[in-house]
């Protein structure tokens, strides 16, 4: 939000949003408290029910993001943090379904976990500095219940994977942002500590617009 992807906060009001991924909703949540009129999706019905119980004056859809229910041009902004592209094995056939639905000179913004993470144990002590994979090992990572079907997938992409899917989707990459870790921030959570984070990127945010 400080940063402005979608552009200056006093030009939301008004602007039709989708997120896709939207979880619980944060992100529509914070855009109809700037005067947006946000449609959040996600797949997950549970997701879903969560923002439901959180409240919002805006609607909530069930729907997949690789066959969005809505009319071409449907919408002037789309963002997604986290959401739904890291978790689709062809995420182009995700951003040419929010192109679709994007107005002529509409903006994307999309994050996802930074390729670079993919190399490094999810740990955030000095262990956690030493790469452990490929960075180009795209096998997903999968986690299975007791019978053996798989209830985790997340897709690894390379930074010139995500690239190329953009351009290929008919985007025109504007930006792409690597946020440096904030000095007040002393947490740690995950693999995620200062000391990591003020070493490799965490984030990997992507500017796209429909021409």
């Amino acid at each position: 939000m400080e940063a402005e992807l979608l552009g200056p906060v006093e030009e939301l009001k008004g602007k039709d949003v989708l997120e896709i991924g939207a979880g619980a909703a944060q992100c529509a949540r914070w855009l109809a408290a700037q005067g947006a009129r946000p449609v959040a999706l996600d797949l997950s019905h549970r997701q879903l029910q969560h923002a439901l119980r959180i409240g919002g004056s805006f609607p909530l859809v069930c729907a997949d993001a690789g066959a969005l229910p809505f009319a071409d041009g449907s919408f002037d902004l789309a963002c997604s943090a986290y959401g739904a592209l890291p978790f689709v094995a062809d995420p182009r056939l995700v951003l040419r379904e929010v192109r679709r639905t994007l107005r002529p000179g509409g903006r994307f913004v999309f994050s996802v976990t930074h390729p670079i993470r993919w190399a490094f144990p999810d740990e955030p002590g000095p262990e956690g500095l030493s790469v452990s994979a490929s960075y180009f090992d795209r096998t997903p990572y999968v986690e299975q219940d007791d019978q053996g079907h798989a209830v985790y997938v997340e897709h690894h992409r390379t930074l010139g994977d995500r690239v190329r899917d953009v351009v290929a989707a008919g985007f025109r990459l504007v930006d792409l942002v690597e946020p440096e870790w904030p000095a007040w921030n002393t947490s740690e959570w995950g693999g995620w500590s200062p000391l990591r984070g003020n070493l490799i990127p965490g984030t990997a945010i992507f500017v796209c617009e429909r021409d």
